[in-house]
């Protein structure tokens, strides 16, 4: 077998246990590849993400996310997971500007993002119908690329039963469901993308910079802890500061191997 010489890694984020958090491919390029072969190895991966990280000068990395079907402008588990395939201290060049990745003493890889405060707006119709689930919507806000869902507690985040063709209808990349669970002192979610070929993603990084944002306005605090309720679940840190959201996340690799093609 021959291979190209580009490294394959999936690493699950947002976890510190292999098969739970979000699954991400990793694939660390020995040369500039273009955007159809990238898609083609996402396409082939499934993951939610599939990351591409390309060397670029004095030790930053040129990176770009696919999932399975379109490239993206932000992925938070992606970055997260290259970052640790990496070794935990990266930065890295993105359509969404530059982003760095730090390691804390604990261990958690902390990266620094763009805030996303999302602004109130109407209800898109049918939106009831298309969480397929009786739930008290206590308001809705349109982010930078996501439409945030504030419902009534976290039962009500559970309930949800998406329409995922009527979710994929709102010209949106995607749907937050958040609420906050004041027992347990967390905001807990579930994200749901059919537009973008994701239909519930486990962990969603980039959406808690629109959830953090959310959250850190209205408890008036700017340090968050976050659950994502999706089956296999999920954990993060939030921190604003100013206009930017810091996101820590912990992280395992699952199998680690090289291209041939």
């Amino acid at each position: 077998m021959t291979t190209n010489g580009s490294r394959l890694f999936v690493v699950d984020a947002f976890t510190d246990e292999p098969f739970r958090g979000n699954p991400a491919g990793v694939v660390i390029l020995d040369e500039k590849r273009d955007e159809a072969w990238m898609q083609a190895v996402a396409s082939e991966m499934r993951h939610s993400e599939t990351a591409f990280a390309l060397p670029a000068d004095g030790g930053w990395w040129h990176l770009r996310w696919f999932t399975p079907t379109v490239e993206v402008d932000l992925c938070g588990h992606a970055t997260l997971a290259t970052a640790h395939v990496l070794g935990g201290h990266s930065r890295f060049r993105t359509r969404s500007g530059d982003l760095t990745c730090t390691v804390s003493p604990e261990g958690w890889i902390e990266m620094d993002f763009p805030a996303d405060p999302p602004t109130p707006v109407e209800a898109p119709p049918g939106l009831d119908r298309a969480l397929g689930a009786d739930v008290t919507v206590v308001a809705v806000a349109r982010g930078v690329s996501d439409l945030l869902v504030e419902v009534a507690g976290p039962p009500d985040v559970r309930a949800v039963r998406p329409d995922l063709a009527a979710l994929a209808s709102i010209p949106v990349r995607g749907v937050i469901v958040t609420a906050y669970d004041d027992d347990r002192d967390v905001v807990v979610s579930r994200c749901f993308y059919p537009a973008v070929g994701v239909p519930e993603d486990p962990v969603t990084g980039s959406a808690h910079c629109t959830i953090g944002s959310w959250w850190a306005e209205r408890r008036q605090r700017d340090d968050l802890r976050a659950e994502q309720l999706s089956p296999r679940g999920g954990t993060l840190r939030l921190s604003r500061r100013g206009d930017r959201m810091r996101l820590a996340g912990r992280a395992v690799t699952v199998w680690r191997g090289e291209m041939s093609v």
